[in-house]
């Protein structure tokens, strides 16, 4: 049965773009016109940079291919702990953009984080200080309460493996420790498991604190590995962590399930860590990716086949 209150969407992570500017990434209009080719109808943006960035561009290649935003994404700017005003910076470009083209979300992805995805280095205790932390939430707080008031957008935080919010123990003390108006969830399924959480448990704890959602897999035996071996994400994630569905965890059946009992209008964008990939990679896996899920009531809709707005925003 269609999940109604559900949107199914895909992003650039998807065709393996994790930065604004990269040869070894599909190129943009490539990765649009895949999109298309995989029956999916809305994205979100990725790393500011990757797609067009002047509004009048975007909207025209997004329209020539019947193409909407769920959101924008703020990327490579760091956690809100620590160079907040180049955090702030970096967000108001993306919230402006995500604004222009009809987004609500902007989904903040803490990276990078204290650890080096090439190097495997430690660039930070992987656990915040008291003073971290109050940066954290406090700073958390005040963009959120930017993007809302001066840009109509919500911010969506991403919880993330290899930052300083990735336990399940550590996205509930964020939440706990958040203003509900102005900060919740980009709940990422897999970043989640990465990490041993119960995803189906942190939805129904904190319902009204989910407004998006990244759904995606990780191979249990890899993350058990980058435990025991010390490897940093981005290791990981080349030697296969991110997996197509229905091959990983967490169970997508028991996090839809916990889903459908929300009441509220959310996205649901798959995100499969790929990078690097060769080109002629993703688009078979998006399309057997959308077969599934549409298999299990997540299918992808233009904004005139919805019979409510689609806000992404807990009512």
């Amino acid at each position: 049965m269609e999940i109604r209150h559900l949107q199914l969407g895909s992003c650039p992570d998807s065709w393996g773009v994790w930065y604004a500017d990269d040869p070894r990434q599909t190129p943009w209009n490539r990765f649009l016109d895949e999109m298309v080719a995989s029956g999916y109808k809305w994205l979100e943006l990725g790393p500011y940079g990757y797609l067009p960035t002047d509004p009048a561009q975007l909207a025209d290649e997004l329209a020539a291919r019947g193409l909407s935003v769920a959101g924008g994404t703020v990327a490579g700017a760091g956690g809100p702990h620590k160079d907040f005003d180049t955090v702030v910076a970096e967000t108001r470009k993306v919230a402006a953009l995500a604004s222009a083209v009809g987004a609500e979300n902007v989904v903040f992805v803490p990276v990078p984080g204290y650890r080096d995805d090439v190097t495997n280095a430690y660039l930070a205790p992987a656990e915040l200080d008291p003073d971290g932390w109050l940066a954290l939430t406090r700073n958390s707080n005040t963009l959120g309460k930017i993007l809302l008031e001066e840009y109509g957008v919500h911010m969506r935080f991403h919880p993330h493996a290899d930052y300083h919010v990735e336990t399940q123990a550590q996205t509930e003390r964020f939440l706990e420790e958040t203003d509900p108006r102005y900060v919740s969830l980009c709940l990422d399924t897999g970043h989640l498991a990465y990490r041993k959480a119960d995803v189906p448990g942190i939805i129904r704890k904190y319902p009204e604190r989910i407004g998006y959602v990244h759904i995606k897999q990780m191979d249990p035996v890899i993350a058990e590995r980058a435990v025991t071996e010390d490897l940093a994400f981005g290791k990981a994630v080349a030697q296969g962590a991110s997996v197509e569905p229905p091959a990983g965890e967490p169970n997508i059946p028991d996090v839809l399930d916990a889903l459908r009992e929300l009441d509220a209008e959310l996205f649901v964008v798959v995100e499969q860590d790929m990078y690097p990939v060769e080109f002629d990679v993703p688009l078979p896996i998006a399309q057997r990716t959308r077969t599934y899920l549409n298999s299990v009531g997540l299918h992808s809709r233009a904004p005139a086949d919805i019979s409510r707005p689609v806000t992404g925003e807990a009512i």
